[in-house]
């Protein structure tokens, strides 16, 4: 580890007996409880221990509905009915189980909109930064098929597309796609075989954030100034002072969590998957979980399928090129006036295609919250398409080589005084 020779010390014959066998104690007090930490973290440094409480909470949910869920076309709706109004709190373990995946994908975003902003995919952080992408490519499997499993209307209509979408590949699309559907349409074997996998996925991602909190350890965290720790000065045990920082985050976001729950359970969900599949009837509008609406705008932005799907994909490969792409010599962007804007930016473009994405897939003039736009939703998402990839490809690297920072601080602990200096000086 990073962090130097352990300074565990057992305290009794119990402790010394185990660490001299499986030292297990010893590893984790070394990486969870004195661990040295950067000591200037915000709360935007508190998603990843949200994330594994997240991890957790679908993982034992997930294992719980497994128990009552029957992967079968003409019982799975039934069988999600059952555990809502039959199985001794079935309601509110499955609420907590399709909320949670959303919740989920919130903190990811956020975890992955810091990391932007910080800087935290640059050298020496790059394996760390694509193991994240790699969670994140899983985690959108897993939601996918998860979604299939309630096989109402959306579920249906959504796996079709989806899955459709693979025969566009030249040679094996549509041996993929069969394979996918494990016989020539979507029906039982494509049921059974997405909750196969979707009860598999989660177990996956446990062990790539195995990995993924390995890689954070031999680097360290980043931190806001985006600078290395120059030595002792610059850091503090991870516990007490980040296991209480990111404990009163988790209950704050627990909050949020449990208010969807227990009063807007359906908000998040679409009402057609309270409707039970029917391969004759299509829905008027299908459309994925609202965390796949960027990239849904970015795939029907162009009318080739084929094309559509490699942009898709594109838009999140292009993230594992970032580290690569960015020249600037400075991590934050709290030192880069220029890149700052263009991050902000970003994030209205993700935005507006996240909202595209929800439209119809039609050419007429986009309503915006009830205003019409004298311009069309298909262009409009070419246009914010064409930026998004700009942004990375493009805009960045000459940013990067153009941009003066500002100057960046000699040290984290020399910020952090002249920051309480400030303070002070501010209150008298």
């Amino acid at each position: 580890m990073a962090h130097g020779p352990s300074t565990y010390k057992p305290t009794n014959a119990f402790t010394r007996w185990l660490d001299s066998r499986l030292p297990i104690i010893r590893f984790l007090d070394d990486t969870m409880m004195q661990f040295p930490t950067p000591k200037n973290l915000n709360y935007w440094f508190t998603f990843g221990g949200i994330l594994m409480i997240m991890l957790v909470v679908q993982i034992i949910s997930g294992i719980v509905l497994a128990m009552h869920y029957v992967p079968h076309e003409t019982l799975a709706f039934d069988s999600v009915e059952r555990i809502m109004r039959d199985v001794n709190y079935g309601w509110l373990i499955r609420y907590i189980h399709s909320n949670g995946a959303s919740f989920f994908f919130i903190a990811v975003y956020l975890h992955i909109f810091r990391g932007l902003y910080y800087g935290s995919y640059k050298a020496p952080r790059e394996v760390l930064w694509l193991l994240g992408i790699v969670i994140y490519l899983l985690m959108m499997a897993t939601g996918f098929l998860g979604y299939t499993l309630p096989w109402g209307q959306m579920s249906f209509w959504g796996a079709t597309v989806i899955t459709n979408f693979f025969s566009a590949i030249p040679f094996v699309g549509e041996a993929i796609t069969q394979w996918l559907w494990g016989s020539f349409a979507v029906d039982n074997s494509t049921l059974q075989r997405f909750f196969s996998l979707h009860y598999l996925l989660p177990f996956v991602i446990a062990g790539v954030v195995i990995l993924h909190i390995w890689a954070l350890h031999v680097p360290g965290n980043n931190n806001p100034l985006g600078i290395d720790v120059k030595g002792p000065a610059d850091t503090v045990p991870f516990h007490p002072y980040y296991t209480t920082k990111d404990g009163f985050a988790i209950a704050v976001f627990l909050l949020f969590f449990c208010y969807f729950v227990f009063f807007n359970p359906n908000f998040l969900g679409h009402a057609d998957n309270y409707i039970p599949a029917n391969r004759l009837v299509t829905p008027a509008h299908i459309v994925p979980e609202w965390y796949y609406l960027p990239l849904y705008a970015v795939l029907r932005s162009v009318p080739d399928k084929l094309f559509g799907v490699i942009l898709m994909f594109g838009a999140i490969f292009v993230w594992a090129l970032l580290p690569w792409l960015d020249t600037s010599r400075v991590r934050s962007n709290k030192f880069r006036p220029i890149m700052r804007q263009l991050f902000w930016i970003l994030m209205f473009v993700i935005f507006i295609l996240g909202y595209l994405g929800a439209q119809t897939a039609d050419d007429s003039n986009l309503v915006f919250f009830g205003i019409e736009l004298p311009i069309g939703k298909l262009l409009l998402a070419q246009i914010f398409t064409i930026y998004y990839f700009l942004h990375f490809l493009v805009i960045t690297p000459l940013v990067g080589l153009l941009e003066t920072p500002h100057p960046v601080p000699e040290s984290i602990s020399k910020a952090v005084l002249a920051k309480k200096g400030a303070a002070s000086a501010a209150s008298a």
